[in-house]
Parts: C-alpha cells; structure tokens; sequence
C-alpha cells in the first residue's frame, strides 16, 4: 500500500520544490543570540528569531535555570492534576495574572496548546465565535475543534466585525478573537474599539498577544496595555518562547471562572505532561528581568525605527507600522527565498516566507529586531539587503 503513497507524496513533495515553497531547516551551532553559529562554521547575524528583548541567552536567565535543574528537577513525567504541579509552576501562574492583569493563569505546554484548548472547552453548538481573517494558524486549528457557529470579519476591519456581531446576536455566547499582533505583517489590533463593540453587542474578547507580551506598552504588559483596555479583554493567551525567554510554554489568563473551567476541561491540559520546572522557574526570572527592562525595550525600539527608516529610504518596500517584526516585500516565494540565501552568504540569516504560511503572491522576508542588536549590526544588515538586490537583478 504505501508505494503508491510515497510517489504521491515524493510528488507532492516536487511540486512544493518546484514552486519555490520549500522550507529547508538551517542548523545552528551556538546559543540563541544576536549572533549565531550555523553548520557552515559561519558566524552570522540573526535578524529572524523571536528574541525580542535578547533574553534567550541572558546570563541571569541560564543561571536561573541551571539552579532549577538542582531544585526541581528535569520533567515532571505527569500531567498536572496527577502529580505534576509544583510550587514554582503556581508561582508562575500568580505572576503571569499579577503581570497581565488578569485574575487566574493555566499554563499549557505551548501557546498553540492553549489556543486548542479554549474554544471547545468553553464554546458549544449554541454559541458563536468570531475571528479576524489573519489570525494565526493555532487560533484556526482551535476554533475548528470546536461545535461553535464559526465567522470571519477581514483583517482589522471594525465595520465587518460589527456585521457579524449583528449576524450572531441568537447565540448564547459570542466570543470575539484577535491577535494583537499579526505575525506575519507587524500589525496591531484595534483593541479599544474591539472593546467598544463588545460591549455594545454583549460579547467576550479574546487576544493571542504572543507578539507583544513583554515589549509593548508602557509597562510590557502587551497590547491590552497599549490600547488602555486590559480590564476589558477576557481572555489572553500567550507564549513563554518569545519576548519571555524564547524557551518553550504557552498560558491562557483570564476571568477566574474561565481558568478554572480549563483546568477542569481543556484536553491539551489535562493529557499533556506539565511544563518541565526548569521552564518555570527561568520564566519567573524574566518576570523579574521585565521590571527594569525599560531601556531594553527603547533600544528595541530605536532599532526598529533605524531599520524600517533606513530600509524604506532604500527604496524596499515594508508594511508600515513601529513593531519590530519588519516584513520587506518580495511578492515571488522563488525570488524571496534567493534573497534569503543571499542574506545568509553576506553573514545575515533571514527566513523566506511564503505560501501557505503567508497568501500567494505576498511572499516576504519578516525581519525580526531585537534589543540585543546594535546599531551597527541594523546598518550592516540594509547594506547586505541592497546588495542582495542588486545580485538579484544580475
């Protein structure tokens, strides 16, 4: 049976290359960092990781979890409500709702984790959810498991998402989702007149802020924060492995009731081994780390608006904004992933981004800034784009 399975596959397999939307997996040799070490022995700089403020390898960080390893152990081979909850996981939790202003957290293994786990678990077949157009892949993947009436409204678009809001208003309960930041394009959400509309309509707001938590607003606290709105979102999920230490974990903090139904019913929670302690415990010292991590994030911001400047008097173009995810249009998938291996031979690595994980025709490179490049390490990386270019054109 599986031979002619393998050449459908090996086909499949063919036509993705042949289309130029093969996704090869660079190896790297050293720690996360501004500067990393790929197979070749090259040395190069890392324009494409989430490590928003450089703490992946923050020394305080790897100290912390080193003394975890001593203290709590490698994994808990558990889920939670066996034997797998610590102390320093309940911490966690305490310190992720204090931070974000919420009244209980759940961690999950990841945040695509979490995202599974919310809509089945509070959503039935007399309910409605709603969500951006752009949301990301795990958003998607949880709303289909769910029994919910399912509704799109186009990306940011406050007339579409009142349509539906008008569409819905039978459902018992209607629960509005949004990223905060889209991934893929840099964007933030309206939050304040998504906000507004939830109110007007009687519905709950939901916001995947794993591309803000840590770095944006005044404080770090991530989009809900910037908008003024963060008691009027319901529900945040999020993720450990981004701006948080770039490791591994995902939570979901919400109204009380909400946490403590997941705990009872979420099935990614309940059948998935705890969060290995070691995680935990590094997390909270980057709780810690955000304190005073005001002049991290200006310099992400400085870097931000050095590169996006300098890149747009190149005559590249970038989707407007100020986050420090910076996608430089290339439209061909064929022609952007050339440039990315351009990039890399000029010491920069970048990622080529094209379909399905972006629309076809919209391929893209989604430069990444972070507080731990200098400003010398932005200019080196605009010259190594114009040069690429010029290659490109012959």
């Amino acid at each position: 049976m599986y031979a002619s399975v393998r050449d459908d596959l090996r086909t499949t397999l063919d036509e993705i290359r042949a289309a130029g939307l093969h996704k090869p997996e660079r190896v790297i040799t050293t720690p996360q960092s501004a500067t990393v070490s790929v197979a070749s022995g090259d040395e190069v700089l890392n324009f494409c990781a989430n490590n928003y403020l450089g703490l992946a390898d923050h020394p305080e960080v790897v100290a912390a979890a080193k003394e975890a390893l001593d203290r709590w152990g490698y994994g808990m081979a558990s889920v939670r409500f066996i034997c797998g909850t610590q102390d320093v996981h309940k911490e966690l939790e305490a310190r992720l709702s204090a931070f974000l202003g919420q009244e209980d957290t759940i961690l999950y293994s990841s945040c695509f984790d979490a995202n599974g786990g919310v809509f089945e678990t509070l959503l039935g077949p007399e309910d409605a959810v709603i969500s951006d157009a752009l949301n990301h892949a795990s958003i998607i993947d949880g709303i289909r498991l769910s029994k919910a009436r399912r509704h799109r409204y186009a990306n940011r678009d406050l007339a579409d998402l009142e349509q539906r809001l008008k569409e819905t208003q039978d459902a018992r309960r209607r629960l509005i989702v949004t990223d905060g930041v889209f991934s893929m394009d840099g964007y933030v959400a309206p939050l304040a007149e998504i906000c507004d509309l939830a109110d007007r309509y009687d519905a709950m707001v939901m916001v995947d802020d794993s591309h803000a938590v840590g770095f944006v607003g005044p404080g770090g606290r991530g989009t809900p924060e910037l908008a003024g709105v963060m008691d009027r979102v319901d529900i945040i999920t999020g993720t450990l492995g981004k701006a948080l230490g770039g490791a591994s974990g995902g939570y979901v903090a919400a109204r009380a009731e909400i946490v403590e139904l997941l705990r009872q019913r979420s099935r990614p929670y309940l059948f998935s081994n705890s969060l290995a302690p070691v995680i935990a415990a590094a997390s909270l010292k980057v709780l810690d780390l955000l304190e005073s991590a005001g002049e991290l994030r200006e310099r992400l911001r400085k870097n931000t608006e050095l590169f996006r400047g300098r890149m747009t008097e190149e005559g590249f173009e970038i989707l407007p904004g100020d986050h420090p995810i910076a996608p430089v249009m290339i439209g061909d998938a064929a022609e952007a992933g050339r440039m990315a291996e351009l990039l890399l031979e000029r010491g920069v690595y970048v990622i080529g981004f094209s379909y399905p994980v972006v629309p076809m025709g919209q391929a893209r490179i989604r430069v990444q800034l972070s507080a731990a490049h200098s400003t010398q390490d932005v200019e080196r990386v605009v010259t190594a784009f114009t040069e690429a270019r010029e290659e490109l054109r012959g």
